[in-house]
């Protein structure tokens, strides 16, 4: 630990965009975290589902040395052997034929949405742009995908924002059949909507938007940034529904905190982007692509993917357990370990106090709007770690509705 380092000094020296904890961890190892002071946490927070297999996992922390003793980075004028490698792997695990590499979430969605117009524009004709998402979504930070998610909270003050861009109703197919054309390039869903509060789609919604999309010629654009990578017990969440998208994004636990994003689609699709029409000076980078090839091996495989579905059920039923006693949730729902616990009425609001009163009994969790706490725990955290971290929430909960 560094005495010279404190909370106070974020204040002083980081642009103030954030508003985080009083407290700084300073070790991570598997779902344990301690901070400055010695104090330790159980994490369900999983670093906002980056963390899928915990925090300094041997194998990632090998691949990291090995990789780091080598080559970190060339630029794009020239390729290396992880990317390659992690590229054909992401190939072969899933329905696409070629990938592209980016730093973040964002930035895979970035070249999603100009890959998706570009491609209309070869295909079809210049008027074809039309981009249309969901109320509440969330697709990243940059000025064009703040405005695909929508979210006036994140847009205002940039103004004015990249047009063409429609948002409707989550899980309301009647709405999309009304508003989508000829015009439409794409429709860009989250199998299952994070930042809104961990709102699934409903799978005759996505199976209605692949017929759609179908019938006009629009791409449809799965960002899989959150639910990818075992987050749901599926390597990703379109292997476990009858649909499969044109184009996948990925990001967060494809490096397990390494930062690098995909974007995944076929050969014919992916033509659009020729030479020079976009790029990334990091982006496919030897030193990230090493660590998520490895991450992606560990992940990809079935006794793991089912080991998320069986603590899935674990976390469920000792969640309803809580509830059952304490009464502060109208529902708790999701998929694998993406789940999200929905205040009811009288304590709406009250999700970061909620989160508060974890972190003061040594448990890390996140939210998910005013009203949703969200938990996305490593995927192989141990069993006993959860018991311990429903303990802390119980107590975390008393303390809420007990006003302490």
């Amino acid at each position: 630990m560094d005495a010279t380092i404190t909370r106070h000094g974020f204040d002083e020296v980081m642009v103030p965009n954030y508003a985080p904890s009083q407290i700084i961890p300073v070790r991570g190892s598997g779902s344990r975290v301690w901070d400055q002071s010695g104090k330790e946490y159980i994490d369900f927070a999983g670093g906002i589902a980056v963390n899928a297999l915990g925090h300094c996992h041997t194998e990632l922390v090998n691949a990291l040395k090995a990789q780091g003793e080598q080559l970190w980075h060339l630029s794009n004028v020239w390729t290396n052997e992880p990317a390659i490698r992690l590229a054909r792997q992401l190939c072969a695990a899933t329905f696409a034929e070629q990938v592209y590499f980016a730093n973040s979430g964002a930035e895979a969605n970035e070249a999603a949405f100009k890959l998706a117009r570009k491609y209309a524009k070869d295909h079809y004709s210049a008027e074809k742009t039309e981009i249309i998402a969901f109320n509440n979504a969330f697709h990243g930070r940059t000025l064009f995908t703040v405005s695909v998610g929508g979210q006036e909270k994140y847009c205002r003050g940039f103004e004015p924002l990249p047009g063409d861009i429609t948002h409707l109703p989550f899980n309301d197919l009647a709405s999309i059949e009304y508003q989508i054309s000829d015009r439409t390039c794409a429709v860009v869903v989250e199998p299952i909507q994070g930042e809104a509060g961990i709102l699934p789609a409903e799978p005759i919604f996505l199976e209605g938007l692949r017929a759609l999309c179908d019938k006009h010629n629009a791409l449809l654009i799965f960002d899989e940034i959150q639910t990818g990578m075992g987050r749901t017990g599926d390597l990703f969440a379109y292997q476990g529904t009858k649909v499969t998208p044109d184009i996948l994004t990925s990001a967060k636990a494809l490096g397990c905190g390494v930062p690098i994003g995909a974007m995944l689609t076929t050969k014919i699709i992916a033509e659009s982007f020729s030479v020079a029409t976009h790029g990334s000076t990091y982006g496919g980078n030897p030193l990230a692509c090493a660590v998520a090839s490895r991450a992606l091996e560990l992940i990809n495989d079935p006794t793991l993917l089912a080991g998320v579905k069986q603590r899935h059920q674990t976390f469920m039923s000792g969640l309803q357990q809580l509830n059952s006693k304490i009464g502060l949730f109208s529902d708790i729902r999701g998929q694998g370990l993406l789940i999200g616990c929905e205040l009811k009425p009288a304590w709406q609001g009250k999700a970061r106090e909620l989160l508060t009163f974890a972190q003061e009994q040594g448990l890390m969790i996140l939210i998910a709007g005013p009203d949703v706490i969200r938990l996305a725990p490593s995927l192989i955290i141990p069993y006993p770690d959860i018991n311990k971290g429903l303990q802390q929430l119980a107590q975390a909960m008393l303390a809420l509705k007990m006003g302490y």
